[in-house]
């Protein structure tokens, strides 16, 4: 999972459990509302979320915390499935019926990871070297910490000279080609940011890279940022990002079973095999730390690297090739692997055929503290809301959901494999609530599908903030204060294929790109789903330190933003699970659309001159998207019509954007938002077009963008006829 996180605040404060509507006198009172849209009569809903509010506490959260994190998880592991029996045990103790379902997924561990400088003599550097910190951290020597490794990684023997491609994007190793520097059969170090990992190897091997090595420089998360830890929340020096190097864009889950469950007793024929599969990257691709990168970069010749690819070790880093060279000792254990979903629901009492879900992995690289238990923890919270709920009586309409996914880490495999083996009854699901990374910090931050963003900032006006206010305040004042911060240069004046417009004037939440398990529901099935975290400064990701002793000291030592976190995250589920009108908001995705379209044409017309196509009949379907959901918003407002009807459009809409699959990459069936061939994390908006245009082809250009316009026709005439 990766996010982006901002500042810190540590706070002191401690919530009781049943004390979210008390403040203290120094801080902005929280008046909850009074009234809630998508209810004729919200009197029982007012009172349900004012149960449910209550019974989150921090002081539960941190046992959670506590008990996840007491051993390295990594998914498959028997340490994993013990954290999979606790998750089982929470759900059935707050009344969910509950259960594992198990899946068999291709994995790899690593069996031998060498990274040696072999050249020029006096260069010393034999890696990875040992996560450790002088200081107080009581987990970083667990015998039980696999070594840093990048999943998906294929075995490897190579020894090459070294070349530095900063962040190892397609421009970067253009601009490499374009100074003259030889790349063909040298090892490529880049660094970590600005794209999913997985792209760094796959576009490595576009220009005749033998392997790959990904560092943590100190300049995106290390000493330059801040003080490192355990002094500060920062990478230390030997800290190493693992990760998966799958090619996300290309497919999730199990590689050896696209578009299938990959259930245990699925038959070996069903299964393609594991050299035929298209996600698995053929590039070894190992990391390292800053401390093992240093004498590498400190020692490479050729020209200066470009100043914007400068990082903060001290010296003049260079592009190469050479004279460093390197020699990388790969091998993988690649073997069958059992993976562990806990499943929890709570059947719906008018219509159990209507999924209303939410999901949190709880696999993680080492500890993962934060990434993603702070996420755990705050669901079983929320779990524990919807159990004093149910101890009341109280039943929701719709059917209810709790998910923990196993093998996020690996490729996003059990929220694939379960979506994948749920295809038939996820075609009647409301939405997906995602949470990954809960807590980092006390900063909220969303992101949705258009017609959901108005939503989550409803729920958000419901929950106080531990600073005052609610959480919808205390954002919006943050979003303020970065809107200032960019100033006017940055004003929207058009849009890129991966830009978010906001067509809402209100506190901005973001698009759905990829790295996080929203993405099957989403972008293979067409459910529409929303992703919430609570961002600060976070240096230690996928780290031996990332573990308790890191979020007592710099993530939430007093738990009131776990708290926080799990009163949103239930919110959202609880409050949908119930309206009498579903919340969607089509006229705002119509708009949205209708920029990205306007944003596409004039990019289509600086790469094609006058052969660019007209764009007005696609225009023409975003505007008739927009003013249909504009007149299914107000009969949802006034609700005199059949809300049956009017709510099983709204269900339906989101799946009308869906199309055969994109060119090249067939899972992905959404017309509207994938995550980006070259960009891994980030969306690309409706992607056929902008990477046809990226691409330079016209023909396959015009071709999208008829089934971009029919997808927003169909949109469009399913909100018409529910109306």
């Amino acid at each position: 999972m990766k996010r982006a996180l901002a500042s810190i605040l540590l706070v002191t404060l401690n919530l009781s459990p049943i004390a979210y509507s008390q403040q203290p006198t120094d801080k902005a009172p929280f008046n909850p509302p009074t009234k809630i849209s998508g209810y004729r009569d919200a009197t029982a809903e007012l009172q349900a979320e004012k149960t449910f509010l209550a019974a989150p506490s921090p002081e539960l959260a941190k046992e959670h915390l506590r008990t996840l994190t007491a051993a390295p998880h990594i998914a498959g592991s028997v340490e994993d499935k013990k954290t999979a029996d606790y998750v089982l045990q929470k759900y059935k103790e707050a009344g969910l019926d509950a259960y594992i379902q198990e899946y068999k997924v291709w994995m790899n561990l690593p069996a031998e990871i060498h990274v040696d400088v072999v050249a020029p003599a006096g260069v010393v550097m034999h890696g990875p070297s040992r996560e450790h910190v002088d200081g107080d951290d009581p987990y970083q020597d667990d015998p039980r910490v696999v070594m840093a490794y990048n999943s998906s990684s294929p075995s490897g023997d190579v020894t090459a000279e070294v070349v530095y491609v900063n962040y190892g994007r397609p421009e970067d190793f253009k601009k490499l080609k374009e100074m003259g520097v030889d790349l063909k059969g040298k090892i490529a170090v880049v660094r970590y940011g600005m794209n999913f990992r997985g792209v760094k190897p796959f576009v490595a091997s576009e220009y005749g890279c033998v392997g790959v090595i990904i560092y943590s420089d100190p300049w995106d998360d290390g000493y330059f940022k801040g003080d490192k830890y355990p002094k500060g929340p920062y990478r230390p020096d030997t800290g190493v990002q693992r990760g998966s190097i799958q090619y996300l864009s290309r497919y999730p889950g199990d590689p050896t079973t696209p578009g299938i469950a990959s259930v245990p007793d699925l038959p070996d024929s069903k299964r393609i095999s594991p050299d035929q599969a298209t996600d698995m990257p053929h590039m070894p691709t190992t990391p390292l730390s800053y401390h093992d990168a240093a004498p590498i970069l400190a020692n490479l010749g050729g020209q200066e690297s470009p100043r914007d690819w400068q990082g903060a070790l001290p010296f003049t880093y260079h592009v190469g090739p050479g004279p460093v060279k390197v020699h990388m000792l790969l091998k993988q254990n690649y073997q069958w692997t059992t993976i562990y979903d806990v499943v929890g629901m709570v059947k719906g009492s008018e219509h159990p055929e209507q999924w209303v879900i939410t999901g949190n992995h709880r696999d993680a690289w080492v500890y993962g503290a934060v990434d993603p238990n702070s996420g755990t923890a705050a669901q079983l919270e929320a779990v524990h809301g919807v159990g004093a709920l149910l101890k009341t009586g109280w039943k929701p309409k719709r059917t209810i959901v709790f998910a923990s996914w196993d093998a996020e880490e690996e490729g996003l495999m059990g929220s694939t494999e379960f979506a994948e083996q749920h295809a038939d009854e996820l075609r009647h699901a409301v939405a997906y609530f995602n949470m990954d990374v809960a807590v980092a910090g006390p900063n909220f931050g969303a992101s949705a599908v258009p017609s959901l963003k108005q939503y989550i900032r409803e729920v958000s006006h419901a929950v106080p903030s531990p600073k005052g206010g609610s959480v919808y305040e205390q954002w919006k004042v943050a979003n303020e204060k970065r809107e200032k911060e960019r100033g006017a240069t940055n004003a929207i004046g058009g849009i890129s294929r991966q830009a978010s417009v906001t067509v809402s004037k209100d506190v901005n939440v973001g698009d759905l790109g990829s790295g996080s398990d929203f993405t099957p529901f989403l972008q293979h099935l067409g459910v529409p789903a929303s992703d919430i975290g609570s961002g600060g400064p976070y240096g230690v990701y996928h780290s031996v330190f990332d573990n308790f002793a890191w979020f007592m000291k710099f993530g939430d030592p007093t738990f009131v933003y776990e708290q926080q976190m799990a009163r949103v995250y239930g919110l959202q589920l609880i409050r949908m699970a119930s309206q009498d009108a579903l919340p969607f908001n089509y006229d705002d995705y119509g708009k949205e659309i209708g920029e990205y379209v306007k944003a596409a044409e004039s990019r289509s017309k600086e790469t094609f001159g006058a052969k660019s196509p007209s764009f007005d009949e696609a225009r023409q379907a975003a505007s008739r998207l927009e003013k249909a959901g504009a007149t299914m918003l107000q009969a949802q407002t006034v609700m005199k019509g059949n809300a049956d009807r009017e709510n099983q459009a709204l269900i339906d809409t989101e799946r009308a954007f869906l199309i055969d699959g994109l060119p090249d990459r067939p899972w992905y069936k959404h017309a509207i938002y994938a995550p980006g061939k070259y960009t891994g994390y980030a969306a690309v908006v409706i992607p056929g077009v902008n990477e046809a245009i990226d691409a330079g082809d016209s023909t396959l250009m015009q071709q999208q963008l008829k089934v971009l316009t029919e997808a927003l026709n169909r949109a469009a005439e399913t909100l018409e006829k529910g109306i």
